[in-house]
């Protein structure tokens, strides 16, 4: 849904603007030094980024989930590391408190979210529960007006900058599911301290590690919606709309390689003529571009159905399979039309390859998404 055009438009232009004279003149440098400067996090601040998904009652933009993915095509034109600082803020850590939490909640946490001054983060999985989310073993104990939280959660994105945390644990031995309940947690509670930041495959300058909980101790109040045994129901809430989001990511980024390969098969000369005019580059880069617009299809139709209030956790998932999954066939391509150039650290194509092969694992590998979808299509009838 979209609901003013006009200002969408502005505000894509804004951000389309923001990543080619800002952002993408940044990308070596983050690569090299695993950190967004301080200067463009304070951009990002001012243009209102880490409230994008944020009602606007509580100091965002309220962006409708249409509006939001069109967003992120923008946005994921430029190394993955930028829009994972603010889109994970956007996303899945600040949604458990959006879509659940109860209003005091959102009130003294979303107005801090959307402006940058406390960053969000989503802390579900554990060195023993991945994918696997309700076999978690990290604790929440009742004791008078406090929880006692003990675990550890692991590859937790934004961890190392995050103020709070949205945290997952079990409240009771109900089996599976049942028992586990969502609560915010501040950085600085007591107790609470984090592992080394993860050396990654890819995505230099967006940090990831683990966060330890030895006995915190956390006012009852910070119980997400204030009922316990809701907390998978609320992750499931919140990795449904994370998926649209990697989804779209997925789409950015296969767009801005695509440009490069495009722009190298224009130059580059071989047998004295570019080397986009022989066919089978042309093929490359012609399936590229089906991919692409097939998938870019798949989220915005997701999108939108979610903006009419029905379920999407089928389409969720399939656009985020088949997103990720084009995403990294287009980065395979475009290595390929680069030849050797591909391989090398200065064209930056090898470093979208890394950096983009973590779309087909987080917020659910691609096997995963076939086991919601096939669950989903069996549980409902469907032939």
């Amino acid at each position: 849904m979209i609901r003013d055009p006009e200002t969408l438009t502005l505000l894509l232009d804004t951000i389309g603007r923001f990543v080619r004279e800002k952002l993408v003149p940044q990308e070596a440098h983050v690569a090299e030094t695993d950190q967004i400067p301080d200067d463009i996090v304070q951009d990002m601040k001012e243009m209102g980024l880490f409230g994008m998904s944020i009602p606007e009652i509580y100091g965002g933009m309220g962006l409708t989930m249409e509006e939001e993915v069109m967003a992120g095509f923008e946005v994921a034109k430029t190394s993955p590391a930028f829009r994972s600082l603010f889109a994970t803020n956007n996303g899945i850590g600040a949604q458990g408190i959006v879509i659940d939490g109860t209003e005091a909640q959102k009130q003294y946490y979303l107005p801090k979210i959307a402006t940058g001054e406390i960053i969000g983060s989503f802390a579900l999985t554990e060195p023993d529960s991945g994918s696997d989310a309700a076999s978690l073993r990290t604790t929440a104990l009742k004791d008078g007006d406090f929880y006692v939280i003990n675990g550890t959660k692991r590859y937790i994105t934004n961890a190392p900058e995050a103020g709070i945390f949205t945290v997952m644990a079990r409240t009771s031995q109900a089996k599976g599911a049942e028992g586990i309940s969502a609560f915010v947690v501040e950085k600085g509670t007591p107790g609470v301290s984090l592992g080394p930041i993860d050396k990654k495959m890819g995505q230099k300058g967006a940090h990831t590690c683990d966060v330890i909980f030895d006995n915190v101790r956390i006012p009852a109040a910070n119980l997400i919606g204030g009922k316990e045994g809701v907390g998978f129901k609320t992750a499931m809430k919140v990795l449904d709309k994370g998926r649209l989001n990697i989804a779209a990511a997925s789409v950015g980024a296969a767009e801005r390689i695509l440009q490069d390969a495009l722009r190298y098969a224009r130059e580059r000369k071989q047998f004295g003529k570019a080397i986009g005019e022989f066919q089978l580059i042309q093929a490359m880069l012609a399936d590229s571009h089906a991919d692409i617009y097939a998938a870019r299809c798949m989220v915005l139709d997701a999108a939108r159905k979610r903006d009419e209030g029905r379920n999407v956790g089928t389409e969720a998932a399939c656009a985020k399979m088949f997103a990720s999954e084009m995403c990294g066939r287009v980065a395979d391509r475009a290595v390929q039309i680069f030849g050797g150039a591909g391989y090398l650290v200065e064209y930056g194509i090898e470093r979208f390859y890394r950096d983009v092969r973590l779309f087909r694992i987080y917020e659910g590998t691609t096997q995963i998404q076939q086991i919601v979808i096939a669950r989903n299509l069996l549980r409902e009838g469907r032939d």
